[in-house]
């Protein structure tokens, strides 16, 4: 969600903390509030000299500040932690609804919030770093960066419980990801996309997941690492040619890469989104 403006140092440093691992932001208020003790309790000399009453004024300023900071500081961190801690839990407790259910209509029963943090959790399963920006409401622009080796992918969100997604949406983070130099993107919905929508993202390296697509992602992820342990114990297969951009080893989307050594260097591929840990290939005709 959008910044607001008027938000002042106090509500900077929560944020801040909320969006570290919850232990970052207790060890950060660990550590502030002992930085500015040792500050706030120092002795100001006594001036001697006119020389040094500047000095001393600007000493006992900052002393003043550490007073109060000593408590505002690990305070906010605190608060942050906790905000981080129950993001956390919340997002763990979402992803564990959409794997155990059974309906289809789980993922409309959520809030465009509730939709944002599962999306975010799905990908940080599949080994992506997620930065949740908040795209600025129900309808707003990037909701998600995603960053896995050198590679940024940008994520938008559309939890739309009665309309398709439509092509606007597609160009929009087109746009966005040309700006930033992100070398791919998602649009992830609750229901469908259109026609045009489809088939604007081909060729773009952008990737539609739908609320079906979305759902079976989240269902595959528990046994992704017994998948993994099968195939390094058992000779790999050649993956066959698909028309879609699921991975035919362990069901993750695929992103377009170009083969930078050995005989097909320059050539493009769909690559497993989430290689290391999956190697799946499939070529490009």
């Amino acid at each position: 969600m959008a910044r607001n403006k008027k938000q002042g140092a106090f509500e900077d440093m929560i944020g801040i903390a909320a969006m570290l691992p919850w232990w970052a932001g207790a060890l950060l208020a660990l550590i502030t509030y002992f930085v500015l003790h040792h500050y706030a309790t120092a002795d100001v000399a006594q001036s001697t000299s006119v020389a040094q009453l500047g000095a001393n004024i600007t000493h006992q300023i900052c002393k003043t500040l550490a007073m109060f900071g000593q408590y505002l500081l690990p305070l906010a961190f605190v608060i942050g932690a906790g905000i981080s801690a129950y993001g956390k839990h919340k997002r763990a407790a979402l992803f564990t609804v959409v794997q155990e259910g059974t309906s289809p209509s789980v993922l409309n029963g959520m809030s465009w919030q509730e939709f944002e943090m599962l999306v975010g959790e799905a990908f940080r399963r599949k080994g992506y770093i997620v930065s949740e920006t908040g795209g600025g409401g129900a309808d707003g622009g990037i909701d998600l960066v995603l960053r896995k080796d050198a590679d940024k992918f940008l994520v938008q969100c559309k939890q739309w419980k009665a309309y398709k997604v439509g092509v606007t949406t597609i160009r929009e983070l087109y746009g966005v990801m040309v700006a930033e130099g992100a070398v791919g993107g998602f649009v992830v919905t609750s229901g469908v996309f259109t026609a045009d929508a489809k088939s604007f993202a081909e060729g773009r390296n952008i990737n539609l997941i739908g609320g079906a697509e979305l759902t079976a992602m989240i269902k595959k992820t528990q046994q992704q690492s017994s998948a993994t342990a099968t195939t390094k114990s058992s000779p790999q297969i050649s993956p066959t040619v698909t028309n879609n951009q699921i991975c035919p080893k362990c069901g993750s989307t695929m992103v377009k890469r170009t083969a930078k050594h050995g005989a097909n260097v320059g050539q493009m591929f769909w690559g497993c989104s989430n290689f290391p840990q999956c190697r799946g290939i499939v070529p490009i005709n």
